[in-house]
């Protein structure tokens, strides 16, 4: 054997493993703006329902997947994919966005978005469960801290107390980690953009007459939404439900789910800046510190120990 063989794959390793962190992180990014945007959506007399904001981004999204299956070509996704791709419609396309939706019409949007800091532990879990990865025991504690800072901090903003819609959110970083983990793990043989798309396209017949049935009953709200609301809309239906999703998935199946998962970890905080330029809400000096420890967690996670299946 060629001696240098094991440390080229070293760094081909690594290699993939910073990108896939990269990634993962320009994702995160989109995805800090959709709490606030969605609350944008949803909020106010001239605003969207929360279930036409939920489903029809889905919907919105499944036509432009539609159009870049077409662009590329894509051949159809073989039948040992569909279940993955079951629990990424159900997850990330229809259950996190209608959730989330509700939520927001009675919580701010920089209070939902530190819950939804517990996501990287969830996915992580998901990520043992369905995708055969074994994170090490350090690696887990890091996890847990983070989780616990994240929850720390939501209860320290909402006075000690959590409202009802948080367990709407809970929900939905439960259905969110389950689609993350198991698109994560797809997108490795399938790829992270034909995942998404096809979770889409799967998706889509469904959607449709429950959003078309929403349009007609709805039609005189839709008729006098602000636009601000359509902004809102727009956002997390192009970015949110589809862009973003490119170098989410791309990210876990070069850096692993779990690892890559962690990145997450600084989306409450990114949400909350994004909270404060979209929507105007206070940005806090403890808000700072709890993002810089955070940020910390991160980078300690990275470098714990996790084996792939």
């Amino acid at each position: 054997m060629n001696p240098n063989t094991p440390v080229l794959t070293t760094h081909r390793r690594l290699g993939d493993e910073t990108t896939g962190m990269l990634l993962g992180l320009i994702g995160v990014a989109i995805f800090s703006l959709t709490l606030p945007f969605t609350r944008l959506a949803v909020s106010g007399d001239g605003g969207l329902s929360p279930m036409f904001v939920a489903l029809g981004r889905a919907l919105a999204a499944a036509v432009l997947a539609g159009g870049w299956l077409y662009w590329k070509r894509a051949p159809l996704p073989p039948r040992a994919a569909l279940p993955a791709l079951v629990m990424v419609a159900i997850g990330c396309v229809i259950g996190f966005p209608w959730l989330t939706s509700v939520a927001m019409r009675s919580l701010p949007a920089a209070h939902g978005a530190v819950l939804v800091g517990v996501l990287p532990l969830a996915t992580a879990m998901f990520a043992a469960l369905l995708g055969g990865e074994k994170p090490s025991a350090g690696f887990w504690i890091m996890a847990i801290l983070g989780s616990v800072l994240v929850i720390g901090f939501a209860l320290r903003q909402s006075g000690g107390s959590l409202h009802a819609a948080d367990l709407a959110i809970f929900v939905a970083v439960l259905l969110a980690a389950m689609g993350y983990a198991a698109g994560g793990r797809l997108s490795q043989t399938l790829g992270g953009q034909q995942t998404i798309c096809w979770a889409l396209i799967l998706a889509a017949p469904p959607l449709l007459p429950v959003v078309g049935w929403l349009a007609w009953q709805e039609s005189a709200r839709i008729a006098h939404a602000s636009a601000a609301a359509w902004t809102g809309f727009a956002y997390v239906s192009v970015f949110s439900m589809f862009i973003g999703f490119f170098f989410w998935y791309r990210g876990m199946a070069l850096g692993g789910v779990a690892r890559v998962g962690q990145v997450q970890l600084v989306q409450p905080f990114l949400s909350v800046l994004g909270a404060t330029v979209v929507l105007g809400e206070a940005l806090e000096w403890q808000t700072l510190i709890f993002a810089i420890a955070v940020i910390g967690v991160v980078g300690t996670g990275r470098k714990m120990q996790v084996k792939r299946g």
